[in-house]
Formats: C-alpha cells, structure tokens, sequence
C-alpha cells in the first residue's frame, strides 16, 4: 500500500460491513455490471449466460473497486478525503485487501464459464484495471485500461453467445473510445488534488483545461462508430442521436467550469445513447 497507514478507529460489524460496501466503488460497480447486463439481454443469452456474464463483471468489478481504494488508502489518508471507508478507518485495509482477493478469485472461474475466449478476454480486462491501480493510473497510459475494459464488455457478450462470434468491429471500437472518456470525465474534477499527490496520468498532464478539451473527442467518436459503422442506410433516429450525443458531449465540459461533476454527467448521457443505438440494434453486437 502507498504512504502512511490510515486511522483506525474501533466500528462495529455493521458499521465495517457497510464500509466494506461503500469501499468497492458501488457507483461504477453497479453501472458497468447493469451495462453489461444489458447488452447480454440485448443479445438474447440464455438464462445460464445471462447470469454468469453478470455475475462474471460484477465479481470482477467489485475485485477492482476494493484493490483500488486498499491501495490508495495512505495516500488518501494523507490528503484527508473524506467519505474514504479505508482511509477513515471505518474498515481495515486487510480486509478489503481479502475482499478483493476473493472476488478476484470468484472472477476466473464465472469468466471461464462464459466460455474460453469470452473468459480469457474478460479476464484480460480485469488484470488490465488491477495494473492500473498498481501502476498505469499515475502514468501516461492511465488511459489503456479504461479502453480495454470497455471494449471487453461488448466482446465478452458476443463471444458468450452460441458458437463464441466475434464482435462487430464498431461495437469493440465504440467500447474503447467509451473507456477513454470515461477516464477523463471519471478523473477530470479531481485533477489538481491528485497532482498534488504526485499522480501523473493522461489527464493530469493534459490539466483541467485541456482535458475539458480533448473529453468531447471520443464521446463524439463512439456516437459516431456506432452510427456509420453497420453496413447499410443511416437512419434518420440514428442521426438524431448523434446530433443529441454532440450536444450533451459539448456541453458537459462547459458546465464543467461551474459543475464539478457535469463532463462525467455529460460522458454518461452520450454513453447511454450510444447503449440505445446497439440495444435497438438487436443483435448487431454479433
């Protein structure tokens, strides 16, 4: 773990199981694990696949979430952020250490039961976010694992299905530059506290005005693989959505200046349009 080891304080049970929850990140937990979900419903899976794709990225997600806020613990503590279930002491960093071994154990075998390729390439998602927080997140290729995470969702969906397909190329490429937005709309608010902790990644070195900047690039560029990339006629509800997509990734850093949060909300609304476009889409994953 970094740095000085955070307060500890005497809590509970309930109180350190409900640190232990707010301590895997449940927001992005929640959100990724009901988006793959989604696109796994969107795909007709069976009720088996259904359930170990869910099963599998949650496991996976919450062995990230729990790694990420035990490693950043000391550094947390030193900054005083508070809300931090590890660096409050409200739960020991022992324990979401084991909490993240576990899920992170659970996670291979759900992912292998979804097949052998759609495993491995989950799999590969999964350490890809564990070296992230080890090491990539305070370096210029902070950016890499929110790609390859994203671009595994839809992967992992396709390569789950009957005969393991291969994904359409728009929809792994749509994931990735989804990932890369959601680096810099994720990490934007908090960039200044975070050099002053010495972390070094994309965004940082970019600082807030230029990646207030860059943010829209691939919110835009998703909406637009998504839209152009299938064979045939651009429909007219397809055009409205990345007319829509524009806006609200154009807008988003704008309001940044005024809103902590609105590029990240921004990054969400396109991310959820773009979700419409392959849902409506049916099996264009495949």
């Amino acid at each position: 773990m970094d740095g000085a080891a955070p307060v500890t304080t005497a809590v509970r049970w309930p109180g350190r199981a409900a640190g232990l929850a707010l301590a895997c990140h449940p927001g992005p937990v929640v959100a990724v694990t009901a988006l793959a979900c989604a696109l796994a419903a969107g795909v007709g899976l069976s009720p088996v696949r259904f359930a170990l794709v869910g099963a599998a990225v949650l496991a996976g997600q919450l062995s990230v979430g729990w790694c990420n806020d035990a490693y950043d613990a000391g550094r947390d503590a030193r900054a005083g952020r508070r809300g931090k279930p590890v660096a409050d002491g409200v739960v020991s960093v022992r324990a979401v250490w084991g909490a993240a071994a576990v899920a992170g154990v659970l996670c291979v075998p759900l992912s292998l039961a979804c097949g052998l390729l759609a495993g491995t390439v989950h799999l590969v998602a999964v350490a890809a976010a564990w070296l992230y927080n080890l090491r990539l997140k305070a370096t210029v290729l902070s950016w890499l694992p929110y790609a390859l995470g994203f671009a595994a969702l839809p992967s992992l969906v396709a390569l789950a299905a009957p005969g393991a397909p291969w994904p359409r190329w728009w929809t792994v490429a749509a994931g990735a530059l989804l990932g890369v937005a959601a680096h810099l709309g994720d990490t934007l608010p908090d960039i200044e506290a975070d050099r002053a902790a010495g972390i070094r990644g994309l965004p940082h070195r970019l600082g807030a005005t230029g990646t207030r900047l860059l943010l829209p690039v691939p919110l835009l560029g998703a909406t637009a693989v998504l839209v152009l990339g299938p064979p045939g006629p651009v429909g007219a509800g397809a055009l409205a959505v990345l007319g829509l997509a524009g806006a609200a990734a154009l807008v988003g850093p704008v309001l940044g200046r005024w809103w902590r949060k609105a590029a990240l909300a921004g990054a969400v609304a396109v991310a959820a349009a773009d979700l419409a476009l392959l849902l409506v889409s049916g099996a264009a994953l495949t």
